[in-house]
């Protein structure tokens, strides 16, 4: 007897509904990221100030140093945009000469103060006791003499330069990341998978860079994006106060200490306008990004 076939369909032929993959972390993080308005906004500010410094050359006709008597203290319009200083040269040409030398001291600084505070406090995190007592009163030490007096201390030393300041930021900036480092590891190094990976024999130094340091990475990179404000705006007021970058290579910070003459500033009020836009509008970016990434790093914020 032969059965006939079925007319119900086959199940096995139905194409399965697609299982939706986990989001990753980096997606996570960019979807809280980008609901942030204001974050959003700093975050393109930046990236088009910055695309602007790179592209300098091709952007603006003029150099940022070359004199033009006959053209100094041009109102802004024409040939020159954001007009001209007291020397005649481009203002805008020297806003975007100096957002370079203002974005590297601030980005190497940084760089160089997170490496250095991330493995002080690495360090004292993980191990404690009179490793940890020791490096944490170096931190109190070095916190408890005033930033910008200590600044101008040793910027007087050395002769002001871009290498220096850097170096200079570096070596007096590092020592909120490393409290900031010390507190994740103290919190970390008792965790399961700390513990078992001491269980199965595995060295110091690959717990803390491989296992421990990736999962205290998001405080790092909050603090990083903050600093960098802070070290524009610090070395834009040791430039205004003439012990930064020196004339007549362009700084926004000494652009404003050309322009203090009284006279000048209510004159020519383009002269000190554009280069303190430039810093507040830089800083108070770099701010926005700065919480964004705090919010979107957070695994207890609300999505």
């Amino acid at each position: 007897m032969q059965t006939q076939p079925s007319s119900q369909p086959n199940n096995l032929s139905v194409n399965p509904m697609k299982q939706e993959k986990p989001e990753t972390l980096l997606s996570i993080t960019f979807r809280k990221f980008i609901k942030n308005k204001l974050a959003v906004v700093g975050a393109i500010i930046l990236f088009i100030i910055i695309t602007l410094a790179l592209l300098a050359p091709w952007v603006t006709p003029f150099e940022p140093q070359k004199q033009s008597l006959l053209n100094k203290l041009q109102t802004p319009g024409g040939e020159h945009i954001l007009g001209t200083d007291r020397f005649g040269r481009d203002v805008l040409t020297r806003l975007l000469y100096g957002a370079r030398i203002s974005l590297l001291v601030g980005f190497a600084s940084v760089a160089g103060s997170v490496t250095i505070g991330t493995f002080v406090g690495a360090v004292a995190g993980y191990f404690g006791g009179k490793i940890d007592a020791f490096l944490m009163r170096v931190v109190d030490v070095i916190i408890s003499i005033p930033t910008i007096f200590l600044l101008i201390t040793l910027v007087t030393i050395f002769n002001p330069g871009v290498d220096k300041l850097i170096l200079i930021f570096a070596l007096t900036g590092w020592t909120g990341t490393a409290r900031l480092v010390r507190g994740e590891f103290l919190s970390l190094r008792s965790r399961e998978f700390v513990l078992a990976s001491k269980t199965i024999g595995t060295r110091s130094h690959t717990i803390i860079f491989s296992h421990i340091l990736p999962n205290a990475m998001g405080p790092i990179i909050v603090a990083a994006t903050l600093g960098v404000g802070g070290v524009i705006l610090a070395e834009s007021a040791l430039s205004y106060l003439g012990l930064g970058i020196q004339q007549p290579t362009p700084s926004w910070g000494n652009m404003l200490q050309d322009a203090q003459n009284f006279t000048i500033m209510l004159k020519h009020w383009w002269y000190p306008l554009f280069p303190g836009l430039m810093i507040l509008i830089t800083v108070v970016c770099f701010n926005f990004v700065g919480d964004g990434l705090r919010d979107a790093l957070d695994p207890k914020s609300i999505e």
